[in-house]
């Protein structure tokens, strides 16, 4: 039996580590699973936590008012490495691009303790856009010793950084294994909010490090003007619990005609949603690869995206976070049926729900 540690801190990773951690499970003989939550996104987390019954073995709950990304680190490296010392575990599973994935994969290289990197090899070149993220999901490359890539195109990127092609596995994202999982129990009566089926819905989401600021209140000022100029629209937006993203968004969008501003919903709410929209207005990584099993198309908050194949695809339009930019781009679908079904019904170019199955097997036969 292996001994495998999942550490992980947001919302993101546990949807995207749950059918791992499920997979792993079920088989006993085989595997040892323990979890460590750091508690980077608390609330979002547990809310997660609870839907898909896991419990920790582990929460060293690092978080802290205001807290610095140095600080962060400098608890992270106190907790983690005191759990590594104790369990010793065969493997150490991280995902994604968090600050919690990149200090556990230093820490776990220090320790000398193989590491499994799920969503391995996504990039946009530009250090800042993610900021941190593209840094950290960099520098877990240069310490994994399992690189579980997506797609192909996240395969090349790492070949082009001189990753053994021994050590990338092309499996297909697991987030879309967690939507196949749990996309029947999808309840549209325990929605926070009636919404008008003669209204075409646009959700937004924005909480991103790098809107915050004047980019976040130019994505303001479009959905004040989206709402004035379409009776036809409806816009919901959960509003993330970052301060930099209420202190912005509550004083310009609150009691405006035909936006309403939610408290942060569940992850099957938010599916609930996405289902439900006409169209959706995001700077989320995870949003991009769910809405087209929805068919539905995106526009997306970012100059850059790590997820280009959506983009390839014409499922999904980089529209960054220029007023003008993000109302053209908007009006344009909202009149043009035809420029609109050419963005839907598409294959999604993300996975097709066997993700956790080909990575628990090649770890398997690896340990």
């Amino acid at each position: 039996m292996k001994k495998i540690l999942f550490i992980f801190g947001t919302r993101p990773e546990a949807i995207k580590l749950f059918p791992l951690i499920k997979k792993m499970r079920s088989k006993p003989r085989q595997f040892k699973t323990i979890i460590c939550v750091t508690g980077q996104h608390r609330t979002m987390l547990d809310q997660v936590m609870n839907l898909f019954d896991i419990s920790s073995d582990y929460d060293v709950a690092i978080m802290e008012k205001d807290q610095s990304l140095g600080r962060l680190s400098e608890k992270l490296f106190g907790s983690i490495g005191i759990i590594l010392d104790k369990e010793k575990p065969d493997c150490i599973i991280v995902q994604g691009d968090t600050t919690s994935a990149f200090i556990t994969s230093l820490i776990a290289f220090y320790h000398k303790i193989p590491i499994a990197h799920i969503e391995a090899g996504l990039r946009s070149f530009d250090k800042y856009q993610p900021f941190p993220e593209e840094i950290n999901r960099s520098l877990i490359s240069r310490v994994a010793d399992f690189h579980f890539a997506p797609t192909q195109k996240s395969k090349k990127n790492l070949r082009k950084e001189g990753i053994n092609a021994s050590s990338i596995f092309v499996t297909g994202n697991t987030i879309i294994d967690a939507l196949q999982l749990i996309k029947k129990k999808l309840d549209f009566n325990k929605l926070p909010l009636t919404i008008d089926p003669k209204k075409k819905l646009i959700l937004v989401t924005a909480h991103r490090r790098e809107s915050f600021g004047k980019p976040i209140a130019n994505i303001c000022r479009a959905l004040q003007l989206l709402a004035h100029r379409n009776e036809d629209i409806e816009i919901v937006y959960p509003v993330h619990l970052n301060p930099n993203v209420q202190k912005v968004v509550y004083p310009m969008l609150k009691n405006r005609t035909r936006i309403r501003l939610l408290k942060p919903l569940d992850y099957f709410q938010i599916l609930t949603l996405i289902s439900k929209s006409y169209l959706i207005i995001t700077d989320s990584g995870g949003i991009q690869e769910e809405a087209p099993s929805f068919h539905k198309p995106v526009l997306v908050l970012r100059n850059v995206t790590e997820r280009p194949e959506g983009v390839e695809r014409g499922i999904a339009k980089i529209v960054g976070t220029d007023t003008t930019t993000i109302v053209k781009n908007t009006e344009y679908l909202l009149k043009n049926p035809n420029a609109y079904k050419k963005m839907v019904n598409k294959k999604n170019p993300y996975g097709d729900g066997h993700a956790a199955e080909r990575i628990v097997k090649i770890i398997a036969q690896a340990l």
